[in-house]
């Protein structure tokens, strides 16, 4: 494929390997190439910073495989170079005030769709014009929505008209999620709501509201995932500098130009 970092190949080979993991992703292939690309950038940080200090690298040589030599060590280096300070009860207060839907408990839709899959025999522009007349012909008449999903949905729950049944947060994936919590009861989305599972045309036939959770039962969950996002956004700086000071052929990553930090 002609990628490497620092003259070190990635192989085709490691990038099968790597495929498996990304099956999701809109790019799998190209999401294995990067997330490969970037494993080796901190690699190679990793034995360059942690060389300094033998006595790390000695206590890694009884691991079992040269995986999990390389996990440990990019490990170290993450926590030796980006640090993510614990936010204060203050902190955490305020985005309790600003996001209160996000501490909701006890929310329940029941909801129903129409699911247009996406498959590669079927090209995806051609699918989304036959989604959008469904979706109109839903629109106009809604109490044929059953029937549409019997007749057009991929999902076996078009056996049932199209009906999920009762549904509560975290049981669907977030794109679908957001637009069912957010739909009125009796309502149909006006657009067609895209998930990596294809196109639906959704429906929620009933919702009952839950209650925001009090501020003290969740302070610690709260606290915890503040500090996991300012670690994320930290290590994803620190990575746009390594990618930066890198020679990276073959492909390019956002930070590739990022100046080097002194």
């Amino acid at each position: 494929m002609g990628i490497s970092v620092n003259d070190v190949e990635i192989t085709d080979e490691a990038v099968e390997r790597e495929l498996p993991h990304h099956a999701s992703a809109s790019h799998p292939v190209k999401a294995a190439v990067e997330a490969l690309v970037l494993r080796e950038v901190l690699l190679q940080a990793a034995r360059s910073k942690l060389a300094k200090g033998q006595d790390a690298l000695r206590a890694l040589e009884a691991s079992e495989t040269d995986v999990l030599i390389e996990d440990a060590l990019i490990e170290r280096l993450i926590d030796l170079e980006v640090t993510a300070p614990v936010p204060t009860d203050k902190e955490c207060e305020t985005y309790y005030c600003k996001n209160p839907d996000r501490f909701r408990n006890g929310d329940l839709v029941e909801a129903s769709h129409i699911l247009f899959q996406v498959t590669p025999s079927v090209p995806l522009d051609v699918l989304r014009v036959k989604a959008e007349e469904i979706l109109q012909q839903a629109l106009a008449h809604p109490e044929q929505f059953e029937e549409l999903a019997r007749t057009y949905s991929n999902c076996t729950s078009s056996e049932v008209g199209g009906s999920l049944g009762q549904l509560t947060r975290g049981q669907t994936v977030p794109e679908f999620e957001r637009i069912i919590f957010s739909l009125e009861a009796g309502r149909i989305a006006p657009k067609l709501v895209e998930s990596r599972f294809g196109l639906h045309i959704v429906r929620v036939e009933r919702r009952v509201e839950g209650r925001i959770l009090p501020f003290e039962m969740i302070r610690e969950k709260l606290a915890q995932y503040l500090t996991e996002q300012v670690r994320a956004r930290a290590l994803k700086q620190y990575l746009k500098i390594l990618v930066g000071q890198a020679n990276i052929q073959g492909i390019e990553l956002e930070g590739a130009q990022t100046p080097l930090v002194q």
